[in-house]
C-alpha cells in the first residue's frame, strides 16, 4: 500500500492518486449519523445547519481527492439520510399523506407511501420522496454538494 496522510491514501500505479481512506469514510458516516439522528429532537433547520458546517469542513480536507465516485456515493447517502429524517419528523400517516400531496406527489403514490409498513430508511429511497424532497430542495436547506458541479 502507498503512503498515508491522515484520512488520505496515496497509491502508486504509474502515477500517484489521492483517495479517501476507508476509515475516513466510516468516520464520515458515523458523524453524519450522529448529526442526523432521527430521534435527536432538534429542528430540521438546526440539523441541516450543523450538518452543512461539518460537510464544508470535510470537503475542505477531502475535496481535492481523485475519487469522484466515492464522493458521489457519500452525497447520495447523505441525501437519503436527510429524507429519512424528514419522513420520521412527519410522524403520522395522515401528515405524511398531506405533506407529500403538498409537494406535488400524486394522490395514489402519496397514499401508497404514507400507508407503507416500510421503515424511514427504505422509504427515503422511494419515488414519492424523490418527488417531494428533490435534491434541489435539500440544497436549498443549505447542504453543500460533496462533488464539484459542472
Amino acid at each position: 500500500m502507498g503512503a498515508e496522510v491522515p484520512g488520505v491514501q496515496l497509491h502508486e500505479k504509474g502515477n500517484t492518486k489521492r483517495r479517501i481512506a476507508p476509515k475516513a469514510v466510516l468516520r464520515f458516516k458515523e458523524r453524519v449519523r450522529e448529526l442526523t439522528s432521527r430521534t435527536r429532537g432538534v429542528s430540521l433547520e438546526r440539523m441541516t445547519e450543523e450538518l452543512a458546517r461539518y460537510l464544508r469542513g470535510w470537503i475542505g480536507y477531502f475535496g481535492n481527492c481523485e475519487t469522484p465516485r466515492v464522493l458521489q456515493r457519500l452525497e447520495e447517502w447523505t441525501r437519503r439520510r436527510l429524507r429519512s429524517v424528514i419522513w420520521k419528523q412527519w410522524k403520522r400517516g395522515t401528515t405524511r399523506f398531506v405533506e407529500l400531496q403538498k409537494r406535488g406527489v400524486g394522490r395514489a403514490l402519496a397514499a401508497k407511501a404514507a400507508g407503507s409498513a416500510h421503515g424511514p430508511w427504505q422509504l427515503a429511497n422511494s419515488p414519492a420522496l424523490a418527488i417531494a424532497l428533490p435534491n434541489a430542495y435539500l440544497a436549498s436547506l443549505g447542504i453543500p454538494p460533496l462533488t464539484p458541479r459542472r
